[in-house]
């Protein structure tokens, strides 16, 4: 029997500002952000250092560089309070908090993108005409402090979709590859879902335009397994399984799902793994706990959606027994081609950039997180990717229950 699987995109939300810069302190007037567990101290005199530390139950540590300032351990918590009391000292030039610095990045609509950093945000689609009300300040895939670490060092990640579309240059420059195994004539996107996903894993970051991948600097294999109404057979996306391991994919993206199995789809599945890929799908927009595939596969991250508040999307397939982690798939910001397509009529959105919901959307943010992730432990098999992205994900709300892991975290997958 022939299996028809679709792509998920449902609708919904955004607002504005063209430049997104990490404030010196909050606007509640807490501190600047800074490393917990440790402090930077310069004496006046080394030789008092040991004497001085010991008074508050310290030890000495190594110097930073040239500067002279020593690295000093301290209870997690304890930073603000030892600072203060050490600056009294005299014998200590001074001592201050070991500041986080947050890469930033001039991308036109990057304040759009609560996934990568939530500010608690309110923003709008991009004709205006729906608001996207504040969220949770945090609840976001920590993005941007895991660009301090990589930002994917050409990691290649298939998607498999409905093709990527040439004319979006925030995105295309980054498609190594492509090929069509979808019934459609061209390769060219005209549905529009699976440019929206490739611009969530690898929208290139800092070029004054548009918007950030979660993985700015990976490559993109771009196979189209659906056609130009989002749909597409089991078999053919086995074919772009096999297509993207040939070309050295390491971790491939299915933003799709069915009801059924095929041993087929699952054989493909099994022979990605055991050739090293990391593989990543949603687990659909039912809204119910029924299994949906190939998300469900033993050799698949099966990805829920959230949404900027950390909690689950209604319509988010779910269960704790299959599913593995949970992203925001809510109103997430991302690419679209730059000429008419199906998803521009179906939801009412713009071309080159807007809103799009779904765990379609919370599909390409893991894998993202898993290309990082393979970048920073570049020794690391797929099986301890796969490890690490799940094993450092928050315990949000739902966790145990909507499923296993958590909301994937890819600043603690890349530490």
């Amino acid at each position: 029997m022939k299996k028809t699987v679709f792509a998920g995109i449902a609708a919904l939300i955004i607002a504005v500002s063209p430049l997104v810069a990490v404030p010196a302190a909050s606007a509640a007037g807490e501190p600047p952000p800074h490393a917990a567990g440790q402090i930077l101290v310069k004496f006046a005199d080394d030789h008092a250092a040991d004497g001085v530390l010991r008074q508050h139950g310290l030890a000495n540590g190594p110097t930073v560089g040239s500067t002279g300032a020593h690295l000093i351990k301290v209870p997690a918590g304890a930073e603000l309070r030892l600072v203060q009391a050490l600056s009294s000292n005299p014998a200590v030039e001074y001592a201050e908090p070991d500041a986080i610095a947050r890469a930033v990045t001039d991308d036109q609509y990057f304040d759009r993108q609560y996934a990568l950093q939530n500010t608690g945000q309110s923003f709008t689609n991009t004709a205006g005409t729906i608001t996207v009300p504040a969220g949770k300040a945090g609840a976001d895939v920590g993005a941007v402090g895991a660009w301090s670490t990589t930002t994917g060092g050409g990691i290649p990640v298939a998607v498999l979709d409905t093709g990527v579309a040439t004319d979006n240059h925030d995105i295309w420059p980054h498609v190594t590859a492509s090929a069509n195994f979808s019934t459609s004539t061209t390769q060219d996107d005209m549905y529009g879902h699976g440019t929206h996903v490739a611009g969530i894993v690898a929208a290139i970051a800092n070029n004054t335009i548009g918007v950030a991948g979660v993985c700015p600097s990976c490559t993109i294999l771009n196979g189209k397994v659906l056609d130009d109404n989002g749909s597409g057979t089991a078999s053919a996306i086995a074919r772009g399984i096999d297509w993207a391991v040939k070309n050295g994919a390491k971790v491939i993206n299915m933003s799709l799902a069915m009801r059924v199995s095929s041993r087929t789809l699952e054989t493909a599945v099994n022979n990605a793994w055991n050739s090293g890929v990391v593989i990543v799908a949603a687990a659909g927009n039912t809204g119910a706990q029924a299994k949906m595939y190939p998300a469900a596969y033993s050799n698949v991250i099966a990805v829920a959606a959230t949404d900027n508040n950390d909690a689950k999307a209604s319509f988010s397939t779910y269960g704790a027994k299959w599913v593995d982690v949970a992203a925001p798939g809510v109103s997430v910001y991302s690419t679209f081609p730059n000429h008419p397509f199906a998803l521009q009529t179906t939801y009412n959105r713009s071309e080159s950039y807007d809103i799009g919901s779904g765990t379609s959307m919370a599909s390409p943010i893991v894998a993202a997180t898993a290309a990082l992730a393979l970048s920073a432990h570049s020794g690391y098999s797929n099986a301890q990717v796969r490890a690490k992205v799940e094993s450092s994900a928050d315990r949000i709300p739902g966790t145990g229950s909507y499923w296993a892991y958590g909301r994937v975290d890819a600043n603690a997958a890349v530490h």
